[in-house]
């Protein structure tokens, strides 16, 4: 070998492991379903702050992909299984309507969801703290909440005997179960009013005024958060106490909302993800569920209703509301 061509390959040889070591690191690839749109939804926000507090930076290192459905229930499928075809490193879907139906498409990729619904029933996994498959993440759901809004509820307002119980049957949580138990024990009747769809709430209204009901406690999904002001507007207009299940509801108009941050809450998926991106298996992921709760009240509400909220009540809140 002449002496030229030795130092060429030499130089080489001495070059390229810097060269390897300079290759720029694959940027990972999110894939995100949603029910709405990503500039509507509540919860995408904070998501991508949580994202971007990890180090995450779009089109740095970590690129995402969204399909989102504008409302429209019956393009979930569609989307999900497009989502899937790009073989993403993980999938996250926002909901409990829309987890299922990403799960159902794809049993290998891995699952981050953020669901108001019980996980388990859902099928999304074995259980909360064993997932078992392919999909962790977030739930808003603890039994102990229905509860101990229904004890809120009659403290605040005494008097009340017959609740109204407004929910989606096809929602599934333990809420109605736990809030039957509650209402026995508190010495209060349990009237439960369905809706499964926008179309629904005017007659649930009108079943709910026949049958004698003083006061309102909504489940939140997706139906009732989306008619938010109709529910609140029917409880105003019939001065019933309204107990909700996040802020959204005091802060419209219902007499008090307890539960926990369902932003802050949706945050904490970026950790999902960030720990799946880093090797973490979901099946070893435990779900998490809520450690804090926020009671607000709405004083405004109360005024109007004629209740004299007791100072009891009023320690405890986080935020009291008065104008």
């Amino acid at each position: 070998m002449r002496r030229r061509q030795f130092i060429r390959l030499v130089g080489v040889a001495a070059v390229w492991p810097f060269a390897a070591q300079a290759q720029p690191k694959p940027i990972a690839k999110l894939g995100i379903l949603l029910y709405s749109n990503p500039q509507s939804d509540p919860q995408m926000a904070s998501i991508r702050l949580g994202l971007s507090e990890l180090g995450y930076v779009e089109g740095r290192n970590i690129a995402i992909e969204y399909r989102y459905a504008q409302g429209q229930v019956d393009r979930l499928p569609s989307l999900a299984a497009e989502l899937v075809q790009l073989r993403p490193n993980v999938i996250l879907a926002i909901g409990g309507d829309v987890a299922p139906i990403a799960k159902r498409f794809n049993q290998t990729i891995p699952l981050v969801f953020v669901s108001s619904a019980d996980p388990e029933q859902l099928g999304l996994v074995a259980s909360l703290s064993r997932p078992g498959g392919n999909a962790t993440g977030v739930t808003l759901l603890q039994d102990a909440l229905a509860s101990k809004r229904l004890e809120l509820l009659r403290e605040a307002a005494p008097q009340i005997s017959r609740v109204a119980f407004l929910w989606n049957p096809d929602h599934p949580d333990n809420e109605q179960r736990e809030a039957q138990r509650a209402a026995q024990a508190l010495g209060v009747q349990l009237h439960l009013v369905e809706v499964r769809s926008s179309d629904d709430f005017e007659s649930a209204f009108r079943a709910a005024n026949n049958a004698g009901i003083d006061s309102l406690y909504v489940v939140s999904s997706r139906q009732t958060v989306l008619n938010i002001k109709r529910i609140v507007e029917f409880a105003a207009q019939n001065r019933l106490p309204l107990a909700g299940g996040w802020g959204a509801w005091a802060k419209e108009g219902g007499l008090f909302s307890y539960g926990p941050d369902g932003v802050n809450m949706a945050r904490r998926a970026a950790n999902y993800i960030d720990r799946i991106l880093k090797g973490a298996k979901p099946a070893d992921l435990p779900v998490e569920q809520p450690a804090k709760f926020e009671l607000i009240i709405n004083l405004k509400t109360a005024k109007a209703l004629g209740l004299t909220v007791p100072h009891s009540l009023l320690s405890r809140a986080d935020v009291l509301i008065d104008s």
